[in-house]
């Protein structure tokens, strides 16, 4: 009778199969093939490791060869396997790659699969895996904006600095006008939530004009102080900071972060806040609307 080769597992080798034989997250045929070298370290045959798995003799012979020959890494990574030889020319290749990245269809954006496997006279499924070989994704645009402030860093540091450690005794607020707001209703009262029923509201509505809303979010807690005006001048802006002065306790400071537009920056406004000691205006950069957390509460908003 032949005799299988030997396999003797130092400790740690061990401890690694056992780990993969039992992990949930291990392929089904990693498991199956480290409980063979399992079985076959404890001085099991090919046959009885065949018979305890269910699997055939020669599955157990090559297991445990490639674990004699490779180590671990031989039961985790399989072998290349045989197969029809490529049609594609590596030169057919790194003409599409080329033309992907270096140019453009006549009157589109963008190449498409169909489009450019009409240019290249190969199939549709041949420029999908070769854009997926090259991860190129031609449909795809990331958009990007670069400040040129020179003082970026520091103003970008003061202001999340609020965010995250706001001063003591100060209230952070985010601060900011969404102009043209549609003031909707519905063209009917629907009826209210209850017991069996969802809450019911008619599918038109009807306009009332429009709005704007300047707002103020608490970055601390979540709330918001709102006020709906008709324009968004200096005027509606002083109005607004007002409502936040009388609203917000006297003994506190108040911390605002807005954008660079005019009206924050208007001479009476300036005065006003020079009167107003405990106001403390933080600019946001130029085209850095993301850092205002507003912003956020904007795009619910209008999405909703």
């Amino acid at each position: 009778m032949r005799v299988a080769p030997a396999i003797e597992l130092l400790p740690a080798v061990r401890m690694e199969l056992e780990k993969l034989s039992r992990r949930r997250t291990t392929p089904l045929r990693v498991v199956q093939r480290s409980r063979i070298v399992l079985l076959a370290a404890e001085g099991m045959q090919n046959k009885e490791i065949a018979q305890r798995l269910a699997v055939a003799p020669r599955m157990a012979a090559l297991w445990r060869g490639r674990f004699i020959k490779l180590g671990i890494e031989g039961l985790v990574k399989d072998a290349p396997r045989p197969g029809r030889t490529s049609e594609i020319s590596p030169d057919i290749v790194a003409q599409l790659v080329a033309k992907t990245t270096q140019s453009k269809p006549a009157g589109a954006t963008h190449w498409s699969r169909s489009r450019m496997a009409r240019e290249m006279g190969i199939s549709e499924s041949s420029v999908g895996r070769i854009w997926r070989l090259h991860g190129l994704k031609p449909h795809r645009i990331d958009s990007f904006k670069v400040s040129n402030d020179p003082h970026f860093a520091e103003k970008l540091e003061a202001i999340v600095g609020l965010y995250l450690n706001p001063p003591e005794h100060a209230l952070v607020l985010s601060v900011d006008e969404k102009s043209q707001i549609q003031a909707l209703d519905r063209t009917q009262p629907g009826l209210p939530l209850k017991k069996g029923r969802g809450q019911t509201m008619t599918h038109d509505y009807k306009r009332n004009g429009t709005t704007t809303l300047f707002a103020a979010l608490d970055t601390a807690s979540g709330e918001v102080y709102g006020l709906c005006q008709q324009r968004h001048r200096h005027q509606e802006w002083l109005r607004f900071l007002r409502m936040i002065d009388q609203t917000v306790d006297e003994d506190k400071e108040i911390y605002l972060i807005c954008d660079n537009y005019a009206t924050h920056k208007h001479p009476r406004v300036q005065r006003w806040l020079a009167r107003h000691k405990r106001f403390h205006v933080r600019f946001t950069h130029t085209s850095s609307s993301w850092l205002n957390m507003i912003e956020r509460f904007f795009r619910d908003l209008t999405a909703n």
